[in-house]
């Protein structure tokens, strides 16, 4: 996901997908993006990451692999609904998971996609719309690696004062928690599982159960 692809690049390893919906980042890191595409088997991109990226290098995606991530309730033809009428239209679905609210607006957009088919929530964090995609593949453990949730001391592979601005801050109360809070309590089962890898995370541990590395090896060796 965006610049985590420089660790694969220096592990030499190619990874099944990656994926980037941040059309600022496209703009400002085209290079990482570029990286990110010509690496994977497959890239999944935002609508706006795409149009960024066709307008600033059409020749990226020659030859590559390439699926367009849309967002729920964000039709290429037509007019989108209200959150709140979309959150209701939904509400019986059994591929959308959505909270609904008539008082605030906010809980409307929080949300979880079972089809990527039928789009994907971002949940202000592109590691929500990745454990979307593990889950329309067919995955059931979800571990996520480096999902730290921290703006400071910033991504691994930038440094000082160039480095993009974070918006985790700004973003965790009202969107990012909220988000992983409705996938423990509709979506985590027996079917399907999320870890994270981080030993601190400001994700409760409630909401994603840490693994030591020993425990990573014996949930791959399960599988």
């Amino acid at each position: 996901m965006n610049g985590s692809i420089v660790r694969f690049a220096e592990a030499g390893i190619r990874p099944l997908f990656y994926l980037c919906d941040d059309r600022g980042f496209v703009r400002l890191r085209q290079p990482l993006v570029r990286q990110g595409i010509e690496l994977a088997e497959h890239a999944a991109l935002g609508a706006g990451a795409l149009e960024v990226l066709l307008e600033q290098a059409p020749d990226a995606l020659d030859g590559r692999s390439v699926y367009l991530m849309q967002r729920t309730n964000r039709p290429l033809d037509g007019e989108e609904l209200s959150d709140r009428a979309y959150a209701w239209s939904v509400r019986k679905d059994p591929d959308l998971e959505c909270r609904f609210s008539l008082w605030r607006q906010k809980p409307n957009r929080i949300g979880f996609s079972r089809n990527m088919v039928k789009g994907y929530f971002c949940g202000r964090t592109i590691p929500f719309a990745a454990m979307q995609l593990g889950y329309h593949l067919g995955f059931r453990n979800v571990v996520l690696v480096g999902v730290d949730m921290g703006a400071q001391p910033g991504r691994f592979y930038e440094q000082g004062d160039a480095a993009l601005p974070s918006r985790l801050d700004e973003d965790y109360d009202d969107y990012i928690l909220p988000s992983f809070e409705l996938v423990a309590e509709r979506v985590v089962g027996p079917h399907y599982r999320v870890f994270g890898l981080s030993p601190v995370s400001r994700l409760p541990e409630r909401l994603v159960p840490r693994l030591s590395l020993d425990q990573l090896d014996e949930l791959l060796a399960r599988s």
